[in-house]
């Protein structure tokens, strides 16, 4: 049998999230014992040469691309094992809700069937992440860092986007910062009726340190360790399943900052994290998150100023 050869790419390592690739020679091998494909009148054709790599790709020998490090674990599993997704990432699963060691008093059996009903999820979350409009820069204190002209008219666009999908919002959280408290507040003109919630866990600051890391914008490292922990505690307490007494589907609005919203996304996609700033956001734009009763996690869109003139369109 002729030896074919093919380029194919082969994921040569794995971390923070960026892939190293190498091109390896696979495809066809000759039986064993021979070198050659036999024709039908028994004379051997000799093997084609290699292809060439196509310009700027570095074909490998096999014994440089089997020297490639294993992915990380949380890549490579066992066969027959099934995706790498975690269904009690917000702790309630049904299952993990119960106490498996409590019994029937009559039967001593299990009734566990009717608990486990009792602890399911039957609605759908909406979750739409807005990142406030654009703001004062000049500001010395989160007072001063009031919304500017054009940011004022970027809330207007985006309370006007919401109201038009014809949804019927539950509530609007948002972070206590300036800048998210006035963006809720000309939003909540083209939502009456909505009940606004002010809260300090949404609040700006550094979630974990990014992978990789950039030049421009460096913390220190004890702001990772107080804001990383106060948002993931936001993550923790906004972002799960429906609880199981809710019926109908609801329909739910956060207006916070850039930092948050894509650390959220990363931790609800089950993403790694320190990969948040690798994502951009413009002012006023939308997010939406859907968590299904099951607890999957879908991102319906992200970042989307679609509704709004490009000349209105600003990411500070």
């Amino acid at each position: 049998m002729s030896l074919r050869r093919a380029l194919a790419l082969a994921a040569c390592g794995l971390a923070g999230g960026s892939v190293l690739f190498s091109a390896v020679a696979v495809g066809k091998q000759p039986a064993r014992g021979s070198d050659a494909e036999q024709r039908p009148g028994g004379s051997a054709a000799a093997a084609p040469p290699a292809s060439a790599a196509p310009p700027g790709l570095l074909l490998l020998p096999p014994a440089a691309a089997a020297s490639c490090p294993p992915a990380s674990g949380w890549i490579e599993r066992p066969a027959g094992t099934g995706g790498y997704w975690d269904n009690n990432w917000d702790r309630r699963e049904p299952l993990s809700l119960i106490n498996l060691k409590k019994k029937n008093e009559e039967t001593g059996e299990e009734e566990l069937a009717s608990r486990l009903g009792h602890c399911k999820a039957k609605a759908t979350r909406h979750i739409f992440l807005i990142r406030h409009s654009q703001y004062n820069l000049d500001g010395r204190a989160d007072k001063d860092r009031t919304l500017t002209p054009l940011g004022r008219e970027q809330a207007e666009l985006t309370g006007h986007r919401l109201a038009s999908l014809g949804l019927k919002f539950d509530q609007i959280i948002h972070s206590s910062m300036t800048r998210a408290t006035e963006t809720t507040e000309i939003i909540s003109k083209h939502l009456p009726g909505v009940k606004t919630i002010s809260t300090d866990l949404l609040r700006e600051g550094a979630p974990i340190e990014p992978d990789p890391p950039v030049s421009h914008w460096k913390p220190e490292a004890v702001q990772y360790y107080e804001d990383g922990a106060r948002i993931e505690a936001a993550f923790r307490n906004f972002i799960h399943r429906a609880d199981a007494k809710q019926e109908e589907d609801s329909y739910e609005i956060f207006v916070c900052h850039a930092n948050v919203i894509r650390y959220i996304v990363c931790r609800a996609l089950q993403f790694p994290p320190e990969g948040w700033l690798r994502m951009s956001l413009n002012n006023g734009s939308i997010t939406h998150l859907v968590i299904r009763p099951n607890g999957r996690v879908a991102l319906r869109t992200l970042g989307d100023t679609g509704f709004m003139p490009p000349e209105k369109i600003t990411r500070t």
